[in-house]
């Protein structure tokens, strides 16, 4: 039995060295430097054109739920197919970067989404993904050339969907990707690649149940239902992407949200287990967390261009925080 089992683990380890020659980086190797690199989660799968997403997609987009988001409906092939965006792609590497604030702003004041208290992320993730690539190619094989790009939030590509695909988590009925034991704030980020990975992740499993206090909490019931949000009545949309002005009934029931909502997140079960991000880049600064509501009565462009210098604030633009100022009740 011994000399059966000594012979046994000769081989394997054998093998190994030949395989070793040929698969020098593997999928736990990048799990633990992504983690090194400060990601809450990563994970990688395999590159097949979407069918049944893409599908729902469309619906979504006949029905004019994108809003004002024309761009959604461009490039939809690419979508479809990541391919398109890297030829020759095999897999891709999702992460999952965690933006929960240790410090939030008073209540009272008015709100702004806890996504854009610090730098805005598009710099801070795709950084570290580059970090993380350039770790992947000085451990490939000698003379291997692998191709590959990253994104944030920047590219035709179904995000939640690759994440869950991934196994990070699941799309819950808020349409946030949930990740078991951690919530949804996190930012996530991609890196589509050649390389063909030793091994894929599962997608999770839904873990909302008969949850349904995102739907009901929703203050305008832009979350017609599980799964499905209709942008011409989200706050966050309507605050930060939308270019026009707020309809009267979405501005009644503003409250006091300056840039963004975060409710549907805010009374997600799953987020009682959020723990505050470590990253400095997403620490917030005094000048964010002290805004009040009487600062606002006299808002000037350099009050923005300090207080929001490197914040994804930047993206309403000064015009659409004006007006978005006069719905509030600042008085």
């Amino acid at each position: 039995m011994y000399h059966r089992e000594w012979y046994i683990r000769n081989v394997h380890n054998f093998f190994c060295l030949l395989m070793s020659d040929q698969i020098a980086i593997t999928t736990r190797m990048i799990k633990n430097e992504a983690a090194r690199l400060g990601f809450s989660a990563c994970g990688i799968a395999r590159v097949e054109p979407v069918e049944a997403e893409m599908r729902r997609l469309d619906t979504w987009l006949a029905k004019g739920y994108q809003a004002g988001m024309a761009y959604l409906a461009n490039h939809r092939e690419i979508r479809r197919d990541p391919q398109g965006l890297v030829e020759g792609a095999k897999s891709i590497i999702s992460v999952a970067l965690n933006y929960y604030p240790a410090r939030k702003r008073d209540p009272e004041q008015p709100h702004i989404a806890y996504y854009a208290y610090g730098r805005d992320y598009h710099e801070v993730v795709k950084e570290k993904l580059r970090q993380l690539w350039q770790y992947v190619l000085r451990n490939l094989p000698e003379g291997t050339a692998e191709e590959a790009r990253v994104f944030t939030d920047s590219a035709p590509l179904l995000e939640r969907y690759w994440a869950w695909k991934a196994g990070l988590g699941w799309i819950g009925k808020n349409t946030q990707l949930i990740l078991p034991g951690k919530g949804s704030y996190f930012f996530l980020g991609e890196i589509v690649t050649t390389w063909k990975a030793d091994a894929y992740d599962k997608p999770v499993p839904s873990r909302c149940g008969t949850c349904d206090r995102c739907l009901r909490a929703c203050p305008t019931g832009a979350l017609e239902k599980a799964h499905t949000l209709n942008a011409n009545h989200c706050l966050s949309y309507l605050t930060i992407e939308n270019r026009g002005e707020i309809p009267p009934r979405e501005a009644r029931l503003l409250g006091n949200r300056l840039y963004g909502c975060d409710t549907c997140q805010q009374v997600c079960p799953w987020n009682r287990f959020a723990t505050p991000a470590t990253e400095p880049d997403f620490q917030p600064s005094e000048a964010l967390l002290q805004l009040q509501k009487e600062d606002l009565k006299m808002f000037t462009k350099d009050d923005y261009n300090r207080i929001f210098a490197k914040s994804a604030v930047k993206r309403a633009k000064y015009e659409g925080l004006i007006r978005t100022i006069k719905h509030l009740n600042i008085e």
